[in-house]
């Protein structure tokens, strides 16, 4: 599907965090023209009244989301509640690009999708992380060209994948033990109101939350995993939402593989050099300096950092993006212009906004 001219875009669930930042990367693609906005309890508002952010479509009034309002576009953006999208997909005809930023079609496994959400599975969608690294030595890039179905990864696991997929993908590190530990901003908890979300509430602490293997992006962390070679993983993995409207910082622990213990640093970075040499959106920092999530504001880049730690033997790294961006929008850009054979980084750019 190679297109050349302005595509019109629709975005379902054009009032929250995740559907506003599409529409704001929207804007200033060079092949994208906005067409309509929908919204479910917003419907039959002005979009500038929930996005006063987006001053050009201030004026747009948010329809109802149903298949009619989303009909005769080239690309159609779902920003749903996680389990609402695969049936409005459906209705959806074969040949559009259908981007879905919820979770409903990232797991191949059905089994996991029942046991982490609760309800029947969707189906399966091409993953939209064109960096994701494959036991075989492609990336999942490859299989974006052309699909006019995308399920657009996590946020966390994003950040947590990009950090520690270069070292399974190498055999460095064992996907056995991995400990991910994340530091969130509060857009990523979604934009309805819940007493725990407000400022009074979220300034001035760290709030740790789905605690003990209950997060909902465990297995799609370890499916990620399993494609860059893993034959066994598991993760203990613990968010925790900080006072800032955007990041999240992920450092991530593991052992070294069995028969890799001696393993140098050099050695071990190596291996991250090699995976991100040619990426345009992940970057391995100089030696020495650290990922802030600051540096990614606004920018769909996600900074790495890695260290080996060889007194206990295991590899740190650490990553960081910006949830709206890399973690869900910017992605969803990225692996659009995949699909429809345009340059992979139109319409996004890798510096972040400061301070």
């Amino acid at each position: 599907m190679v297109s050349t001219g302005r595509l019109r875009v629709a975005v379902a669930g054009a009032s929250g965090y995740a559907g506003g930042e599409f529409l704001r990367l929207a804007l200033r693609h060079p092949h994208l023209e906005v067409g309509t906005v929908t919204a479910h309890s917003h419907a039959g508002t002005a979009l500038g009244m929930v996005q006063p952010q987006l001053r050009s479509l201030a004026g747009r009034v948010l329809e109802p989301t149903t298949p009619e309002a989303l009909a005769g576009h080239d690309v159609v953006v779902l920003g749903l509640p996680h389990g609402a999208s695969g049936e409005l997909a459906a209705t959806l005809p074969d040949d559009v690009l259908v981007l879905d930023l919820g979770a409903d079609h990232r797991l191949a496994s059905g089994h996991d999708w029942e046991a982490f959400y609760g309800s029947p599975h969707a189906g399966t969608w091409p993953y939209g992380l064109p960096e994701l690294l494959h036991a075989d030595g492609t990336r999942q890039r490859d299989v974006l060209k052309g699909a006019h179905r995308i399920a657009v990864p996590g946020c966390n696991v994003t950040a947590v994948t990009l950090g520690l997929q270069p070292g399974v993908a190498a055999g460095l590190v064992s996907a056995v033990d991995v400990v991910a530990v994340l530091a969130v901003g509060y857009s990523g908890a979604g934009k309805a109101l819940k007493p725990h979300l407000l400022a009074a509430e979220g300034l001035g602490a760290a709030v740790p939350y789905a605690v003990g293997g209950t997060h909902r992006h465990i297995p799609e962390i370890a499916q990620n995993l399993r494609a860059a070679g893993a034959a066994e993983v598991s993760v203990s993995f613990t968010p925790t939402l900080v006072p800032m409207s955007r990041g999240i910082l992920a450092t991530v622990t593991a052992r070294l593989a069995p028969g890799h213990e001696s393993a140098t640093s050099d050695e071990v970075r190596a291996a991250w050099e090699q995976a991100y040499a040619e990426e345009p959106f992940v970057e391995l920092l100089p030696e020495g300096q650290w990922p802030t999530t600051a540096a990614t504001l606004g920018a769909n880049t996600a900074l790495v950092q890695v260290a080996l730690d060889a007194a206990a033997g295991r590899v740190v790294v650490v990553s960081a993006i910006d949830n709206l961006v890399k973690g869900t929008a910017g992605q969803a850009v990225q692996a659009m212009n995949i699909a429809l054979g345009l340059e992979e980084t139109a319409g996004l750019v890798t510096e972040g906004v400061a301070p």
